[in-house]
Formats: structure tokens, C-alpha cells, sequence
């Protein structure tokens, strides 16, 4: 499976959860397939996308999901450890790697060398981090949401974007409408 598969298949479980999803084509895809105004669309800031989930769960109690990337998270490793020691029980960091950095032509990253996210994450303090296979997100996702236990899921799948539409939405619009979410 590539991510957009993973993210048509989880997409009923994503309905109405806060969502901050990566940077530029995971969130075409994720626009394309379930936009919500509970989808918080990441437009710029690579590397950022765990970092910005973390602080909305560390900011309110509702569950927070971060849809990120192996080549996403290898840019900011910070965040790890930050993660690790402050990981609240509404948050859930799920690292998509397709072993590439997709959005920028499919370049290989570590993850599909010997890096291990997994091992990193745990080295990290993350306490509740679970290796999961592409098939097997769907089950993972919930089993993690119903837990309720802060958790880093590492979904290896096969590299791929699917073509989707630039989001042409204004930055502003995604943001209110993701802090009303937040808010209601």
C-alpha cells in the first residue's frame, strides 16, 4: 500500500478527530479524500507537523492525531525526545514511512536503509511506540484511540503519491477553522 491508500482506509476513523497532517502531498491527499474542518493542513514548515500536534494535545484534552513522514521526522529529530518527555495521553504521532521523501520526488531516506524511527522514538522516552505493517493501520489507529495512552505509531508502507489537487484553501481559513474545531 502507498499513504494515500492508508489514508482512504482510515479515513472513517479520522472523522472528527483533530488532525494535523505533514507537509505538502500527504495533505493534498488527505484533503482530497476527507476534508474536515477538524483537518489542520500543513502548507510549509517541513519537519514540523509532530511538534505542532504535540503542543495542540499539551494545549486541550481532545485526541490529537499527527499524520507525519519518515523524511519529516528525520528533519526535525528534536521532537522525539520532546515527545518522549511530555507525551500526553490524548496525543498519537503517526510517522507514515514509505522509506522516501515523497513530496520532494520519492529521494530515499534512512528509514529505508538502517534507521530505525521505532528504536529512535523509544531511545527517545517514548514509552508506547508500535511498529506497524501498511495493512494493519486501520486496527492500530483505533486500538491507539481507544487506549487512550499517548502513542507513536510507525507505519512502514511502500513509497508513492497519488496525484491530487494543490489545496487552494488560504492558510487563514485552514487555521480558524481548525481552532473552532479545537474549540467546540
Amino acid at each position: 500500500m502507498i499513504r494515500s491508500e492508508i489514508l482512504k482506509e482510515i479515513a472513517p476513523i479520522l472523522k472528527d478527530q483533530l488532525v494535523v497532517c505533514n507537509i505538502g502531498i500527504p495533505s493534498q491527499e488527505l484533503h482530497a479524500i476527507m476534508d474536515q474542518p477538524s483537518n489542520f493542513y500543513m502548507l510549509g514548515t517541513m519537519g514540523l507537523c509532530s511538534s505542532i500536534g504535540l503542543g495542540v494535545a499539551l494545549a486541550q484534552d481532545k485526541t490529537v492525531i499527527s499524520i507525519d513522514g519518515d523524511g519529516s521526522v528525520l528533519t526535525n529529530l528534536g521532537t522525539l525526545p520532546t515527545i518522549g518527555n511530555n507525551m500526553p495521553k490524548n496525543f498519537i504521532l503517526m510517522i507514515i514511512d514509505n522509506g522516501s521523501y515523497g513530496s520532494t520526488g520519492d529521494q530515499p531516506t534512512y528509514t529505508g536503509m538502517k534507521t530505525d524511527l521505532a528504536g529512535m522514538a523509544r531511545a527517545a522516552g517514548c514509552d508506547n511506540v508500535v511498529e506497524v505493517l501498511d495493512v494493519d493501520t486501520g486496527k492500530a489507529l483505533q486500538e491507539a484511540i481507544d487506549a487512550q495512552v499517548g502513542t507513536v505509531m510507525v507505519v512502514k508502507c511502500d513509497s508513492g503519491n497519488a496525484k491530487m489537487p494543490v489545496i487552494t484553501m488560504d492558510p487563514v481559513v485552514i487555521k480558524d477553522r481548525f481552532m473552532k474545531a479545537i474549540a467546540s
